[in-house]
């Protein structure tokens, strides 16, 4: 039999239950696949299992990829969350400005606050997101940022036009004392003040300049006369004039003795309205002179700027402070 290929045979053991011992038989296809599956099997799944926790941990080239960009995307959001930060901060000195400085030099109301803040957004779509928190953030200021500067961006077009009339508008601002300097003293300012005939602290909404009876009183700014003697509803005041300035600027003159002008009247800035008085509820002779912007009583020492040098100006606003006993 030499140099014969012998094809070899492969057995496996069967138990034979009725003599009770394992015999030799030769093995088929379906006991050599079984054999191949007992054996491949489970290296296979310990393959598998084991690529799988590597997967896990390490991550496919493409999986790590996506990390990193993901890491780069949430580095940018942060940086322009910061850089959104600072605009805002930005904008808001500029809003400070525009309303303590532009609009106050104007004499115009500053912007209302709700103008300036958007509606309530709604953001429920990035709940449950990676980095929703962050996103949604983001959002939020990009989205009052936005209304905020289309806001301010309004208001520079209102000063810009209010510019435009610079001249007419500081010409109808109240900018002098209603008497002359020399003339007259400053006997009681604007706050809390102790009424004299009513004998109550109340606020007393203007300034009192002492005078000799028949000095004249001086318009303080260009306008037109809207009250000229007893007026409706000022009662408390006498004989006295109201002159509407434009702007949101008024003016009143009270305790007059006589007036120098009549309704409907132009005025321009130093014309003489009326003479100095005590009429209505006043103890002395002496002017009650008001300064009304935008419908709001305001104090007059802050308008006495044109005709007082800066010491003059100090010891008038020093006196106003002063709390004692009005005149009316």
């Amino acid at each position: 039999m030499e140099g014969r290929n012998v094809k070899r045979k492969r057995y496996v053991y069967r138990f034979n239950p009725h003599t009770l011992s394992y015999e030799r038989v030769e093995a088929t296809w379906r006991d050599r696949l079984r054999r191949a599956v007992t054996t491949v099997l489970p290296g296979v799944v310990a393959g598998i299992g084991v690529a799988f926790a590597l997967g896990s941990l390490i991550g496919s080239p493409e999986e790590r990829m996506l990390r990193a960009e993901v890491r780069e995307y949430r580095a940018a959001l942060e940086t322009l969350n910061s850089d959104v930060s600072q605009a805002q901060r930005v904008l808001a000195d500029i809003e400070e400005r525009d309303s303590a400085v532009y609009r106050t030099i104007f004499g115009a109301k500053p912007v209302a606050e709700g103008r300036r803040r958007p509606l309530a957004g709604d953001y429920s779509r990035w709940e449950g997101k990676a980095s929703g928190a962050l996103i949604a953030g983001t959002v939020q200021k990009v989205e009052e940022l936005e209304q905020r500067l289309y806001s301010q961006s309004l208001s520079l077009d209102e000063i810009y036009r209010m510019a435009g009339t610079k001249r007419e508008r500081m010409a109808r601002m109240p900018a002098i004392m209603p008497i002359a300097k020399q003339s007259c003293r400053m006997v009681s300012g604007f706050g809390m003040r102790y009424h004299p005939i009513l004998h109550y602290r109340r606020m007393h909404t203007g300034v009192d300049l002492s005078a000799q009876p028949g000095t004249p009183v001086h318009a303080t700014a260009e306008g037109r006369v809207t009250t000229a003697g007893r007026g409706e509803g000022l009662g408390g005041y006498g004989i006295c004039v109201v002159v509407d300035h434009g702007y949101g600027f008024k003016t009143l003159y009270a305790h007059l003795q006589d007036v120098k002008v009549s309704t409907g009247q132009r005025v321009s800035r130093g014309t003489v309205v009326g003479t100095v008085g005590r009429t209505g509820l006043a103890q002395g002779y002496h002017l009650h002179y008001e300064v009304i912007q935008n419908g709001q009583k305001v104090n007059p020492v802050y308008y006495f700027f044109n005709d007082l040098t800066p010491e003059e100006y100090d010891e008038v606003l020093e006196a106003s402070y002063s709390e004692n006993q009005c005149l009316s």
